[in-house]
């Protein structure tokens, strides 16, 4: 049988099912509850347990720690309800996005190769309105004869078409029908816009964005949104991919450096001993390398879990503080253990 759950900034009680979490009901509900990686990696879903008992499933030790449990602070991404609940998110208003949810139809405008393994869709919503999100933000798509899964969008908001960097996974329910049957003039089922790792626009401080293959997706919008919105302060954008031929946008991002004297591009390859154009090693040994005090700045990564787990350490570690983070975990099939995780929008 399942619970009550009395979410405090709304005075609104919510019904959590048995095996469900906090988060997968408030979304279910259309409750814009802030999140980000829903696989408690992030703490961007970091409440207050005020009333009540819940169990909390496995998560990082940097979200929350042991400290903030002590205190009562838990995951809504990670806590079933043992018992009726209230609970209220942390953060800033500016951790959370509100725009409406919607659910509309939208057909496919564009089909093309980013790379060997990734598609570029892009969908014009019925109507021609634009959808209303924050950059940095995903949607719930559903193509034709595939399951409903998320992806980030990768264009500026207020543009008319939404695009989305689909990567090819061998067996995925969804990925493998946009890769061989999804055509030009396909109806698509939208929903969104969802998460909470998407760019702060009062920030004045620094940026750095992650990304690792098509993470690129999100990271584009944010990086374009800012420097198109007049961001003035250093933006450092690191891409993360394991050989050469899973590159793209590297002409685009170039000219996007002449252009913003404050952008500055890196690649990385991992896979490759040696290149004459590239950075080689992981994106967390550049990051290292390159990046000695962040306090200050705002960071935003979206990749596989391997690499947002890797760089998580170095950049508290650095001074960057943990409600600066903002990270949207792309998870594959194998790495996937939860239903509620992404598993078809990967690296």
């Amino acid at each position: 049988m399942g619970k009550s759950v009395q979410i405090r900034q709304l005075g609104r009680e919510i019904s959590v099912a048995d095996e469900q979490t906090i988060l997968q009901a408030a979304l279910e509900h259309g409750i814009a509850y802030p999140h980000g990686c829903r696989s408690g990696r992030c703490g961007s879903c970091k409440s207050r347990l005020i009333e009540g008992e819940v169990d909390l499933l496995p998560h990082t030790p940097f979200a929350p720690t042991a400290g903030e449990r002590d205190i009562g602070l838990i995951l809504a991404c990670r806590a079933q309800p043992k018992t009726d609940a209230t609970v209220a998110w942390l953060g800033r208003e500016e951790d959370r996005a509100d725009h409406p949810v919607q659910a509309f139809r939208a057909q496919v405008v564009g089909l093309d190769d980013a790379t060997h393994d990734i598609k570029r869709v892009r969908l014009l919503p019925e109507g021609g309105v634009p959808l209303a999100f924050s950059a940095g933000q995903y949607a719930q798509l559903s193509f034709p004869g595939a399951p409903v899964r998320d992806y980030s969008m990768a264009n500026q908001p207020g543009e008319r078409e939404l695009e989305f960097h689909i990567r090819r996974i061998p067996n995925g329910a969804a990925s493998e029908r946009v890769a061989s049957t999804l055509a030009v003039g396909d109806e698509v089922k939208v929903r969104g816009p969802c998460g909470s790792a998407f760019l702060r626009q009062r920030h004045t401080g620094p940026i750095l964005a992650i990304a690792g293959g098509s993470g690129m997706a999100p990271i584009k919008s944010i990086v374009e949104t800012a420097l198109n919105h007049g961001f003035r302060q250093p933006i450092r954008l690191y891409f993360g991919v394991r050989q050469e031929r899973d590159l793209y946008l590297v002409d685009h991002f170039a000219a996007a450096c002449k252009r913003h004297p404050n952008l500055t591009f890196v690649p990385v390859l991992s896979q490759v001993e040696r290149s004459a154009d590239y950075r080689t090693g992981t994106v967390t040994e550049a990051i290292a390398e390159d990046l000695h005090d962040l306090d200050g700045w705002q960071a935003y990564m979206a990749g596989p879990p391997a690499m947002t787990d890797s760089v998580t350490p170095i950049l508290l570690e650095r001074g960057l503080q943990r409600d600066d983070l903002h990270l949207d975990v792309f998870f594959t099939p194998e790495a996937a253990t939860e239903p509620e995780k992404r598993l078809e929008d990967v690296k």
